[in-house]
């Protein structure tokens, strides 16, 4: 009953925007990732939280399509799961509606900002909203709110003069997530909180610089099956 009352809310709001159909952005942004079919790439990774002091981490990430994602490092590499995967696919799949906003100047770029609410019940995620660079259609920022895991963002950068496929050079992830939702463990550091209670959500943000990107070089399923074990 809340996604139906959500749905409504946003379609009145935003009736008179729908100069710009959202599908048709969804689609070419599906149509440039779908050219990725897995890469490898070494990211260098700065995790910014308030009671906690975290090393910067050097590590490896693979992906595959759909879905997989894979960090590996031999240091401490504590991040939310949602910040290794920018992949669009993760909010642009199952049933949603998609309603176009407006059209805004982010950073420079001429994007499209889009309302996503996910119509399936078991969805995790309540309502995503991502901005389309209207040139290149790449995503350019996402906010997502879900049930479980707390709120998100994702703020990429791209250089998509030197690159053929486009994949982000950097990446800062904002996050405002559960504390079982981080990938790594917390060892001695402090997440309690001044009454000795383990914290329940933390607040943060972490800047994933990435380099030397080998794509579609055919990484094998094996790769992903002892994750978590590390």
């Amino acid at each position: 009953m809340k996604k139906i009352l959500l749905l409504i809310f946003i379609t009145c709001s935003f009736a008179l925007a729908q100069n710009v159909k959202p599908e048709t952005l969804i689609r070419k942004v599906k149509e440039n990732f779908a050219k990725v079919k897995d890469y490898e790439v070494d990211a260098h990774i700065h995790i910014n939280v308030d009671f906690l002091k975290v090393p910067e981490t050097d590590a490896k990430i693979y992906f595959k399509q759909p879905d997989k994602v894979k960090l590996s490092s031999s240091q401490f590499a504590m991040i939310p799961s949602e910040g290794l995967n920018f992949s669009p696919m993760s909010f642009f799949k199952g049933n949603y509606s998609a309603v176009f906003v407006r059209n805004e100047n982010y950073t420079g770029f001429n994007t499209a900002v889009i309302k996503i609410v996910p119509l399936d019940d078991d969805k995790d995620i309540i309502l995503s909203t991502v901005w389309i660079d209207m040139d290149y259609f790449i995503v350019r920022k996402t906010e997502i709110t879900t049930k479980s895991k707390g709120t998100y963002a994702l703020l990429l950068n791209y250089d998509v003069g030197k690159t053929k496929y486009y994949l982000p050079v950097s990446m800062t992830f904002l996050f405002d997530v559960k504390t079982d939702n981080l990938h790594g463990k917390f060892g001695n550091n402090k997440d309690t909180d001044k009454n000795g209670q383990k914290k329940k959500s933390m607040k943060g943000s972490a800047s994933i610089t990435y380099s030397n990107y080998k794509v579609n070089k055919g990484i094998p399923d094996s790769i992903f099956k002892d994750d978590k074990k590390k």
